[in-house]
C-alpha cells in the first residue's frame, strides 16, 4: 500500500498488560457491591482523548463511580496533570446515551487530581458537552492559571479561566473554585475541528445562507485571535451538528456516522491551507469530494468511479494529512494522494484504484487523522504515525504502465526526504531500465529537476516559489478512474495584519496567488542568448572584458569546488578533467541569474545563504547527471582505455553512448548545463560506435559537439590510414577557425597542410579589394609553371608585405604565401594520385 502506519501507541499492548498484571484490584476503585476483575471487563477498555504533549487518556469501565451510572462523552487533563476535566452522560442499560428521555442529563466535571479532593460541576445540562484544555505553547513552569474549553452541543464555545494554587508540597487546588472566569469563544456554529498541535480552532457558522469557515488561535500569553474567514462553497445547513477531533465520541452509531459528510481542515509548516469535503453519500456507481486549496486560490472537484452498479460503499470517505500530501480513501474503491504544494497538474497526485491491497493493509474502522501525520483508529485505540510506503512506491514505479502514475509516484518518492542517496539511485536504475518507457514526458528531465528541488526546498521558505517543481508544465491526458473540475475560489480574509511562523507563511503564499503574475519560477532559458554570445565572441577571439569572463568562470569553479567537496567516492566516469570552457561559462552564468532571481524575490533570507543554496542547487544539478551516467557505467564495466579512439565501439558503450544522448536531449531544452568533459566523452563514444556518416550527421545536427580536447586526442590517437585520414579532414574541416589552426598543426599530413592554407587564405583575402596589374609588388619567389598559381601567390604575397600583422597567427609563423602554394601542390598531387 502506497501509505504505511506505523503504531506509536496501542492500547491493547500498551496498556492492557499492566492491567491484567493487576487482576486482583477491581476494575472501579471503591465500587459499589465489590469490584468487578480487570479480567473480565478490559474489552471496554477505549481511548477518550490525545493532548498535544502526548498524553493519551484511557478508561476501562470508569474514570470515577457516580451515584447513577454515567458514561464518559469527553475527558481532558492539563499540562502538569493536577486537573482533570470530564463530560459524561447518563447512559441505558445498553451503554449508549438515550436520546428520548429528557431527564438525561450531561454532567461536565472539573477533578483536582493531586490530591483527589474537590469535584467542581461545571455544567449540568440536557445537552452534550465536550472539554479540552489549552497547551501552552512553551512548558517552562509551572503554570498559575489553567484554561479549558467547553463546547456545548446547544452551539457555543466558552472559555474557563481556572486559577490553581500549591498546597503542602505537591498539592494542586483551585483557588476560587466558587466562581470560574469564562469567555465566550465562539456560538452559532455547525461544525467545529480542534487541532491539538497548533492550538487552534476552526469552525463553521451559516450567515445569510452562506458557509464561513473561521479560524481562532489561542497564543502562548493566554488571549486567543479570530485569525480569518473564508466562504466555503458548500452546503451545511441540513447536515446537523458535528465535531473533529475533541476526542472520540462512542455515542454516535458508526453506521450512521460513515454515512454522514466529512469535512477537515489540514495545514502544514509550508503554509498551505486545505479545506477537504465529501458530502453524505447515499448510493450510486460514483463519489464526489472536494478539496479547497485556499493557498492556491482555487478548488478541485473529484468524481471517482466506484466500479459496477452493485458495488457497495459500506465505509465514509477518509481524509488523512501526510504534510505534503491529503490521502483520500475509500476502503475497497481507491486510494488518492493529493499533492498539497503543487496541486495545479493532476498528474503530480496518485490515484489508485482496487480492491486487493486497499483492503489488506489499512484498519477497516474509521480512522481520524489528528495533528501532523498522527492518525487514530478509535475502535481499536492505535495511534500512529501515517508516512508514505517508499517500497510500494518503488515498487509500483517498476510496475505500473501509466505515465501518469509514474509521474506522481516519483514525486511522492522524493518528498519522502529520508534516505536520499539511497532513494535516487534506486530511481536512476529504474529509469536506465526505462529510458523510452514515459511518452507524456521526459524521464531524465523529471527526474533532475524534481530531486533538484526536493534538495533545496526542505531548507528556506517560500523557495518553492522560486525554483521549478517539474519539467511539465501542462497535463491533458485523463487519468482513469477519476476526473475532476477546477474552480477559482475567494481568498480568505484575514483578521490581523502582524503574522508569525505558519500564519506568516499563509500570508506570503495569500499574497502570491493575488499578486504573482506571471509565476516566478525560475527558468535557465533566460541566459541563452547571453551564453551564446559568450560562444561567439570565443570563436572570432574576441571579448568584451576579461573582468567579466574570468568572474563567470570563478562562478563555475565555485560550483565543482562545491560539487566535488560533497562527492563521497571518486568518480568513475571521466568527468571534471579538462577545461570545457563553453560549459563552465553555462555553469557560471546560471549560477549569476539564479541568484540575482532568488535575491529579488526571497525575502527575509540573508545573501551569503542565499549564494550557498545556489552552488548546492546546481551542484545537485550536474550531480544527478553524474550519478545517471555512472550507474550505466557502472553497470555495462567500462573502463578508463573506452576515452581512446584506436578501437572499436562494443554494446556496452553504445548502451551508454545511446543513455549520454538522451541525457544531451533532457538538459538541451531546459537549457541545463552539463558536467566538463561530458561532451568530450560523447563524442569519443560516438567515434566508437557510429559509422563516419552517421557521426557526421549528429556532429552537423548538434548531437555530439566536437571540443578541443576531443578532436586533439583523435589527431593524436588514429594513424593515417584511409578511413583515418578521411575522419580527421571531415572533423577539422567542421572545427572553428582558431581551433581548427591550432588542431591542424598537430596533424602532420598534406590534409592538414591544405586546412592551415585555406585558413591563411581566408584570413588575408576578408578584406582584399583587386588592384591595378602595374601597381603589384616585386613578384614572389615561388614559381611553377601553372600561371593561375603563380598569380594568385603573386597577390597573397602583395598582401602579406603590405601588412606583416594580418599573417602573424598565434603557432603559424612560417605560414606564408610560399607555404600556401606548395600545400596546393602537394595537394593536387595527392589528389591526382603522382
Amino acid at each position: 500500500m502506497a501509505l504505511r502506519l506505523v503504531a506509536d501507541f496501542d492500547l491493547q499492548k500498551d496498556v492492557l498488560p499492566g492491567l491484567l498484571a493487576k487482576g486482583a484490584v477491581p476494575a472501579v476503585a471503591g465500587a459499589r457491591g465489590g469490584g468487578v476483575g480487570i479480567l473480565e471487563n478490559y474489552d471496554s477498555l477505549r481511548v477518550l482523548n490525545i493532548e498535544r504533549n502526548g498524553n493519551i487518556i484511557y478508561t476501562y469501565k470508569h474514570l470515577y463511580t457516580f451515584e447513577t451510572d454515567f458514561q464518559v462523552v469527553s475527558c481532558s487533563v492539563n499540562s502538569e496533570r493536577t486537573l482533570l476535566a470530564v463530560s459524561l452522560v447518563q447512559a441505558t442499560k445498553e451503554g449508549r446515551r438515550n436520546e428520548h428521555q429528557p431527564e438525561s442529563k450531561c454532567l461536565t466535571l472539573l477533578v483536582e487530581i493531586h490530591p483527589v479532593n474537590n469535584v467542581k460541576v461545571l455544567k449540568a445540562v440536557d445537552s452534550c458537552i465536550w472539554v479540552q484544555f489549552l497547551y501552552p505553547h512553551v512548558e517552562s513552569h509551572p503554570l498559575s492559571e489553567n484554561h479549558l474549553l467547553l463546547i456545548s452541543e446547544e452551539k457555543y464555545i466558552e472559555q474557563f479561566h481556572i486559577q490553581v494554587t500549591q498546597e503542602d508540597g505537591d498539592k494542586v487546588v483551585i483557588k476560587k473554585s466558587g466562581h470560574l472566569p469564562r469567555d465566550r469563544v465562539a456560538e452559532d456554529f455547525v461544525w467545529a475541528q480542534w487541532d491539538m498541535l497548533e492550538q487552534r480552532l476552526y469552525y463553521i457558522d451559516l450567515k445569510n445562507s452562506r458557509t464561513i469557515l473561521k479560524c481562532i488561535q489561542f497564543n502562548a500569553d493566554e488571549n486567543f485571535t479570530l485569525m480569518f474567514e473564508a466562504s466555503l462553497d458548500i452546503s451545511l445547513k441540513d447536515s446537523g451538528f458535528k465535531l473533529v477531533n475533541f476526542g472520540c465520541d462512542y455515542l454516535q452509531d458508526q453506521e450512521k456516522f460513515s454515512k454522514h459528510l466529512s469535512l477537515c481542515v489540514f495545514t502544514n509548516k509550508t503554509g498551505s491551507l486545505c479545506v477537504c469535503y465529501s458530502p453524505k453519500f447515499d448510493s450510486g456507481e460514483q463519489i464526489t469530494y472536494s478539496v479547497f486549496y485556499f493557498h492556491k486560490g482555487h478548488s478541485k472537484t473529484f468524481t471517482a468511479a466506484l466500479g459496477s452498479a452493485d458495488s457497495h460503499v459500506t465505509k465514509g470517505i477518509t481524509f488523512l494529512n501526510l504534510d505534503c500530501y491529503v490521502a483520500v480513501y475509500l476502503p475497497g474503491h481507491f486510494f488518492h494522494l493529493l499533492n498539497i504544494q503543487h496541486p495545479d497538474l493532476i498528474c503530480h497526485s496518485l490515484f489508485l484504484t482496487g480492491k486487493n491491497e486497499m483492503i489488506d493493509m489499512l484498519p477497516h474502522s474509521p480512522l481520524r487523522s489528528l495533528s501532523g501525520s498522527l492518525v487514530l483508529d478509535w475502535n481499536s485505540g492505535k495511534l500512529y504515525r501515517a508516512l508514505l510506503n517508499q517500497s510500494y512506491l518503488l515498487q509500483l514505479l517498476w510496475n505500473t504502465p501509466l505515465d501518469c502514475e509514474r509521474m506522481a509516484v516519483l514525486h511522492c518518492v522524493l518528498s519522502c526526504g529520508r534516505d536520499s542517496r539511497f532513494l535516487e539511485a534506486q530511481i536512476i536504475q529504474w529509469i536506465s531500465e526505462n529510458i523510452s518507457a514515459c511518452h507524456s514526458f521526459d524521464l531524465i528531465q523529471e527526474f533532475i529537476i524534481a530531486s533538484s528541488y526536493w534538495s533545496i526546498c526542505p531548507e528556506t521558505s517560500n523557495v518553492d516559489k522560486l525554483l521549478p517543481y517539474s519539467s511539465v508544465l501542462t497535463w491533458n491526458t485523463e487519468i482513469p478512474g477519476i476526473t475532476l473540475v477546477t474552480e477559482e475560489i475567494a481568498l480568505p480574509l484575514m483578521k490581523v495584519h502582524s503574522f508569525k511562523g505558519y500564519w506568516e507563511k499563509l500570508n506570503y503564499n495569500l499574497e502570491y496567488v493575488k499578486y504573482a503574475k506571471p509565476d516566478l519560477h525560475y527558468n535557465n532559458s533566460v541566459i541563452r542568448k547571453e551564453w551564446n554570445n559568450l560562444i561567439s565572441e570565443e570563436k572570432t577571439g574576441t571579448r568584451r572584458s576579461t573582468a567579466y569572463v574570468r568572474n563567470i568562470l570563478d562562478n563555475a569553479m565555485k560550483v565543482i569546488s562545491n560539487l566535488e567537496a560533497r562527492s563521497l567516492e571518486p568518480r568513475l566516469t571521466p568527468l571534471f578533467q579538462e577545461e570545457d570552457n563553453h560549459q563552465r561559462l553555462l555553469v557560471g552564468l546560471m549560477v549569476s541569474e539564479l541568484k540575482d532571481h532568488l535575491l529579488r524575490h526571497l525575502q527575509g533570507v540573508e545573501k551569503k545563504k542565499i549564494e550557498q543554496m545556489v552552488l548546492d542547487y546546481i551542484s545537485k544539478l550536474l550531480d544527478l547527471i553524474c550519478c545517471i551516467l555512472e550507474a550505466s557505467w557502472r553497470k555495462h564495466n567500462l573502463h578508463p582505455w573506452v576515452l581512446h579512439f584506436d578501437r572499436h565501439g562494443s554494446a556496452a558503450e553504445f548502451a551508454v553512448f545511446h543513455l549520454m544522448t538522451r541525457i544531451l536531449e533532457a538538459t538541451n531544452s531546459l537549457f541545463l548545463p552539463l558536467p566538463p568533459g561530458f561532451h568530450t566523452l560523447h563524442m569519443v563514444l560516438g567515434v566508437h560506435c557510429l559509422p563516419l556518416h552517421n557521426l557526421l550527421h549528429y556532429i552537423d545536427n548538434g548531437v555530439l559537439l566536437l571540443t578541443e580536447t576531443a578532436v586533439t586526442r583523435l589527431v593524436k590517437d588514429l594513424d593515417n590510414t584511409e578511413r583515418n585520414e578521411k575522419l580527421k579532414f571531415s572533423i577539422i574541416a567542421r572545427l572553428p577557425p582558431l581551433i581548427g589552426q591550432k588542431i591542424s598543426r598537430l596533424w602532420d599530413h598534406p590534409m592538414s597542410s591544405n586546412i592551415i592554407s585555406r585558413n591563411h587564405v581566408k584570413q588575408l583575402l576578408q578584406n582584399y579589394k583587386k588592384q591595378p596589374r602595374d601597381s603589384m609588388t616585386d613578384k614572389s619567389s615561388f614559381s611553377v609553371e601553372f600561371l593561375p598559381l603563380n598569380y594568385f601567390i603573386d597577390i597573397l604575397t602583395d598582401i602579406e608585405s603590405s601588412n606583416q600583422a594580418l599573417y602573424a597567427f598565434e603557432g603559424h609563423d612560417n605560414v606564408d604565401a610560399k607555404f600556401v602554394g606548395e600545400a596546393a601542390l602537394k595537394h593536387t598531387t595527392m589528389l591526382l594520385g603522382l
